[in-house]
């Protein structure tokens, strides 16, 4: 089984496959096997995942075995209505098979797999089964990307203490979109005074890789 780290967040739209993309980049600059999967996508136009095409395009620069991979071997599962998956399948149970089986051809080429999650921690997937029960499903550890804009503060405690309930093993990368001269005077200095380590995506990606590495 390949080391998997489940790429999550405090929202949708805050960066994931972003962030998922730089650290392909940077495991393959490392001379590390590295595979990526996005278990769902939800939003897809006629049946082309967006956010994958643009993972598989990457993976592909970083691990030349997966050249011959079509983009539904690391999307398995995707849905037209841009929604909760739960609420874009009509309630249709979770695949659980179509996603191992995707897991394990992936796994084949790579000793370091990125998963990449579907909105926040708490988007439903299954009756009763949220996107951070995914993490647990696949025995991952956690990278939770947040943002920097008002109210990250309360996002971010928010869904690190959601992980920490479930003892899942997590870092935590700033996202900021270009906002960063306000998080820095406004939010920063209260996560540095609570003993956060402030990690930024595009600043900290090789900070951030071994942390991760070393998890």
């Amino acid at each position: 089984m390949a080391k998997r780290i489940f790429i999550t967040a405090t929202n949708t739209n805050i960066g994931k496959t972003y962030t998922t993309k730089l650290l392909l980049q940077e495991f393959a600059a490392r001379g590390l096997r590295v595979g990526a999967m996005k278990p769902i996508e939800t939003g897809v136009v006629d049946g082309d995942p967006l956010d994958g095409r643009e993972l598989l395009e990457t993976l592909k620069q970083c691990n030349t075995a997966f050249e011959k991979f079509e983009v539904n071997d690391i999307v398995p599962i995707t849905h037209e209505l841009p929604a909760a998956p739960l609420v874009a399948s009509n309630n249709t149970p979770l695949d659980f098979d179509r996603l191992d089986k995707a897991l394990e051809k992936i796994e084949k080429h790579c000793d370091y797999v990125l998963i990449e999650g579907a909105g926040g921690l708490y988007v439903p997937v299954d009756r009763g089964i949220m996107m951070i029960d995914l993490i647990d499903y696949f025995r991952a550890s956690a990278l939770l990307v947040t943002h920097c804009s008002l109210g990250c503060i309360n996002d971010t405690l928010l869904s690190s203490k959601a992980l920490l309930e479930k003892k899942i093993p997590h870092t935590i990368a700033f996202n900021c979109k270009g906002k960063s001269k306000d998080f820095e005077d406004i939010s920063q200095p209260y996560f540095t005074k609570i003993g956060f380590e402030v990690l930024k995506v595009d600043e900290n990606i090789d900070t951030i890789f071994d942390v991760l590495y070393n998890q």
